[in-house]
């Protein structure tokens, strides 16, 4: 639940990075202030998912419609943006009312901006991405290659940005961690359900545009209650509860799989702690003198073989 006002992206671009369009996607989309997925499994199913949807809409697209209609890509774009531009305000404003009711809102205002300005910025690109593919097309000619690589540039950016705003929906994750699949949920069935009602199959037969429509909300909302089942069974994260509210999560292990070396904690040169005992050398003979206590009063009778008869009275 933390926001940061200084420093975004999360790696360093040089100028040969800058032309790598999945370099600066992941720096820009994924900044430094969205915490780390506590569950990397699911965040692999998420990444799986989205590249198995656009190929499946590739596949649709291509070669059940017979051409590939580069309009209705373009147009699919911006209704997208659209909807993300709507749905996601309103499902956290939502979530915001519930929440108040636990908590202080004013307390979640940094990661909310920073959210924000994220889908902004996403959406933004979304529609210099589409005009500039309009403008090449129209223009034709030199400008046809300068726009035209321009917005090829911009596409895979884009293509990299959703694979990483797939896990983190736009840093959601820093306001309340079940958020991210709250509004994955909401916005894949707000993006089907107008071809379910139009009946707009894509030229597949019924039973197959059914499974084409369906698979996407299907999938992420299987998905999504498994992230936050999950979260609640491990953490005692739950979706209602306000952020300030939830128990902190445990810190990340210094040898987990996709956690990194995490050097030991505190000053490595710090005194250990000190034993009352002297070390005793393992083979070292008996002592004839039993031993004592360091803050034991001194015995009044020093003579080791006067100790009392055990077997007295």
């Amino acid at each position: 639940m933390t926001g940061s006002r200084g420093r975004w992206l999360s790696g360093t671009l040089s100028a040969r990075s800058i032309l790598q369009p999945k370099a600066v996607a992941q720096a820009v989309f994924h900044p430094v202030w969205i915490p780390a997925s506590v569950d990397p499994s699911v965040e692999r199913l998420k990444r799986v998912r989205v590249i198995a949807g656009a190929v499946a809409a590739f596949g649709v697209y291509t070669f059940v419609q017979g051409k590939f209609d580069f309009t209705e890509v373009l147009q699919n774009m911006l209704t997208a943006a659209v909807v993300l531009l709507f749905i996601t305000p309103t499902t956290v404003g939502v979530m915001l009312f519930v929440w108040r009711r636990t908590g202080r809102i004013r307390q979640l205002r940094v990661p909310l901006f920073n959210s924000l300005k994220l889908l902004l910025l996403f959406i933004g690109m979304v529609v210099a991405t589409v005009f500039l593919w309009q403008l090449s097309t129209s223009l034709g000619g030199i400008m046809l290659v300068v726009l035209g690589f321009t917005a090829l540039w911009l596409t895979g950016f884009l293509a990299y940005g959703a694979v990483q705003l797939s896990g983190n929906f736009f840093g959601s994750a820093a306001v309340h961690r079940c958020l991210p699949p709250l509004l994955a949920m909401v916005t894949t069935w707000l993006m089907a359900i107008p071809d379910l009602v139009t009946g707009d199959l894509h030229g597949l037969s019924f039973t197959m545009g059914i499974v084409f429509i369906l698979g996407a909300p299907v999938t992420v909302t299987a998905i999504a209650f498994l992230e936050m089942n999950r979260l609640r069974r491990r953490y005692g994260i739950r979706l209602g509860a306000h952020p300030a509210t939830l128990p902190p999560l445990p810190a990340p292990s210094a040898y987990g799989p996709n956690a990194g070396f995490v050097p030991p904690q505190g000053n490595l040169y710090a005194p250990g702690p000190q034993y009352p005992y002297p070390p005793q050398h393992p083979y070292a003979p008996p002592s004839p003198y039993p031993p004592q206590h360091p803050y034991a009063p001194p015995n009044p009778n020093p003579n080791p073989y006067n100790q009392g008869n055990p077997y007295g009275s």
